[in-house]
């Protein structure tokens, strides 16, 4: 059974959404991806209301078993970081509503986990991420990538019981699905059978 993970590039004027299922063997593949715009002239309220509008619709559609959004953090620009958090607060929101896991993967962990490299460009990410998910081209645009490769980092590290990056799911002890058990049993007994690749 393979774990399905959405991945979120936040953003006020770009927000990006991928849907990935990953296997025990961690063989990805892309289910979906779009990009949630907004022009920068519309109100916030309004530009707040389109992401969450779109994230719910996203959610309900795709019905993943986690979530997973860029930790985002900047010394310089405070003005972007303000309105991605706002962005990420709405995501987490509307996946704590459905009880769905919500894990934070900061950029250097999503380079790393794809590319081998936390130093990565953008450009080495997007060309591992269609490598990855066997894709002629990267998703485009840039956010929709982004957000595939962060669906990818949680599934290939982020999902196995006791990480520190898995999310939690209220009503249960272990903060597991039955498709995140399922897929954690999988991978153990992969792991046991030889190398994965």
């Amino acid at each position: 059974m393979a774990l399905r993970v959405v991945g979120v590039d936040p953003g006020l004027t770009r927000c990006g959404l991928a849907v990935v299922d990953i296997e025990a063997n961690r063989r990805a593949t892309l289910v979906d991806v779009t990009v949630v715009g907004t022009s920068s002239d519309t109100s916030l309220d309004e530009r707040l209301l389109a992401i969450s509008r779109g994230i719910d619709a996203w959610l309900d559609q795709h019905r993943p078993d986690a979530v997973s959004i860029e930790r985002v953090f900047s010394h310089t620009n405070v003005s972007t970081v303000m309105g991605t958090a706002q962005a990420s607060g709405i995501v987490i929101a509307a996946a704590a509503h459905r009880g769905i896991p919500v894990a934070l993967h900061t950029p250097t962990e999503v380079k790393a986990a794809v590319t081998g490299s936390g130093q990565a460009d953008k450009a080495a990410v997007g060309r591992m991420v269609a490598k990855i998910l066997r894709l002629d081209a990267p998703p485009r645009p840039a956010d929709a990538a982004d957000a595939a490769a962060l669906a990818i980092t949680h599934g290939w590290r982020g999902a196995a019981p006791g990480s520190q990056a898995s999310g939690t799911r209220s009503g249960g002890s272990s903060g597991l699905t039955a498709a995140q058990r399922a897929w954690a049993q999988a991978e153990a007994a992969a792991r046991k059978s030889g190398p994965r690749r």
